[in-house]
C-alpha cells in the first residue's frame, strides 16, 4: 500500500500490466509508469521518482474488527463477492511456498524457494526478509538492522506481524512474548509491559509508544529482485 501522491500532488493510477514479473501501473496525471515493488517510476516524466509506503496492517478480518469495531466495509461490486471463497483459496495455496517465479522475472535468488512468503524490511539503507514460517516459530525476534534496534512481533492466533524500532525514553529494549501468542510483551530493561502494536500498558513505561515500521509482505522472488542486497533472517 502506498500514498497516491507525489511531492503533494494527488495521483491515480490504472494498471498498466507486468514488467519483471511485477505488476505495474500508470498514474492519469503525468502517464509516468510506476513499479509496485520498488515504488519508482521506470518511465514518463516522473522516471526514477518513488512514491511512499503507506502504514498497513495486514491480519485476518477477526483481529481488524477487534482493534477498529466501528470499520466500515466497502461493498463488493456485482458478481465479485461469489467469487471471495475461491480468491481465498488461491491466497492459501499461495501461503504454502511451492511453485515457480513469473518466466518474466529479470533476478532470480535461490537461497529461498521463489514463492516462500516473507515480511520484508527497508531500514537506513539496509534490506532484510523474514521468512513468514521463521516468524511463526519466533513470534518475537530481537534484531538490529541498519545500525538500529528493531523488534519483529507476530501473533500466532491471527497471523499478524507487526515491528517497532526498540527504543523508548532513551532505553534500547529487548522484548519478549508475554503469553502464548505474542499477543503481549515484556521488556527485559524495565519488565514493562506492551501490546503487540508497540504501547506500553503496564510498567515504569507505561503511556509509551514504540514507534512503528513498514513490513512488505512480498514472494520472495519479487523482494530479492527488487532489493538485490537484501539479507534474511536466519539464514547460515
Amino acid at each position: 500500500m502506498f500514498r497516491a501522491e507525489h511531492k503533494g500532488r494527488r495521483l491515480e493510477f490504472d494498471n498498466a500490466g507486468v514488467v519483471g514479473g511485477n505488476e505495474v501501473f500508470k498514474d492519469r496525471e503525468t502517464g509516468s509508469r510506476w513499479q509496485q515493488s520498488s515504488l519508482q517510476a521506470i518511465s514518463g516524466p516522473l522516471e526514477g521518482e518513488h512514491l511512499q509506503l503507506f502504514p498497513f496492517l495486514l491480519t485476518n478480518w477477526a483481529e481488524w474488527l477487534r482493534l477498529h469495531p466501528g470499520t466500515l466495509v466497502l461493498k463488493p461490486l456485482p458478481g465479485y463477492a461469489d467469487r471471495i471463497a475461491a480468491k481465498n483459496e488461491q491466497i492459501r495455496q499461495g501461503l504454502s511456498g511451492e511453485g515457480e517465479a513469473p518466466k518474466d522475472v529479470l533476478v532470480r535468488d535461490d537461497r529461498l524457494k521463489p514463492r516462500t512468503m516473507i515480511l520484508g524490511l527497508a531500514l537506513e539503507g539496509a534490506d532484510r526478509a523474514y521468512p513468514l514460517t521463521v516468524l511463526r516459530k519466533s513470534q518475537v525476534i530481537n534484531d538490529a538492522l541498519g545500525g538500529r534496534a528493531i523488534v519483529i512481533v507476530h501473533q500466532a492466533g491471527s497471523d499478524t506481524t507487526t515491528a517497532f524500532r526498540s527504543q523508548s525514553k532513551g532505553k534500547t529494549l529487548t522484548f519478549a512474548a508475554a503469553n502464548s501468542d505474542a499477543t503481549e510483551l515484556i521488556d527485559a530493561q524495565t519488565h514493562s509491559r506492551w501490546t503487540a502494536y508497540g504501547h506500553c500498558s503496564s510498567g515504569p513505561l507505561r503511556g509509551s509508544d514504540l514507534e512503528p515500521l513498514i513490513l512488505e509482505p512480498e514472494y520472495w522472488f519479487a523482494w530479492s529482485e527488487f532489493h538485490p542486497g537484501t539479507t534474511i533472517y536466519g539464514a547460515h
